[in-house]
């Protein structure tokens, strides 16, 4: 029987289309293995960040970069018109957004204080895959869906 969370719930009510693959979300360490486990291009697979403005007060940024690249801090912050960003450690990132690290997730932070970003590669693809809200559950849709439903703006953010 499929999962059903508050992500597959949001996206079968907004009637997107979706495919989901559960896995052993113990058995990975990084967005990278992540891809093997589910067998799909690492190019493919989005990894969501928890990246802070240096002004306090400002919405942090949830911003999607697929699994084989890095985050460019500098690049980003060109690319919104920031002087400073800096990523969240971990317990920062679970403690902004309630949700583990490998199960974070714009689709189930829609309803709370984020900027959305979008790294401009995933243009490149019909459809991508990203976490599902929870560790150990893919999704995976459309970009032009993705970017709709979260508002994501299409940023430069990364390096190979």
């Amino acid at each position: 029987m499929p999962i059903k969370n508050n992500v597959t719930r949001l996206l079968d009510s907004r009637k997107i289309a979706y495919t989901t693959v559960e896995y052993d979300g113990a058995q990975f360490h990084s967005a990278d293995e992540g891809a093997q486990l589910i067998g799909v291009p690492v190019e493919q697979v989005y990894k969501t960040i928890v990246v802070l403005r240096e002004e306090k007060g400002r919405k942090p940024l949830l911003v999607m970069v697929a699994a084989n690249r890095e985050i460019d801090l500098k690049q980003l912050a060109a690319s919104l018109g920031e002087k400073k960003l800096k990523i969240a450690k971990h317990d920062e990132a679970e403690a902004l957004t309630g949700l583990q690290v490998g199960g974070i997730s714009a689709l189930a932070l829609l309803s709370k204080s984020f900027e959305v970003c979008l790294d401009r590669p995933a243009l490149e693809f019909e459809r991508i895959h990203l976490s599902g809200g929870q560790r150990g559950l893919d999704v995976q849709l459309a970009v032009s869906d993705l970017i709709a439903l979260t508002k994501a703006k299409v940023v430069d953010a990364s390096n190979e």
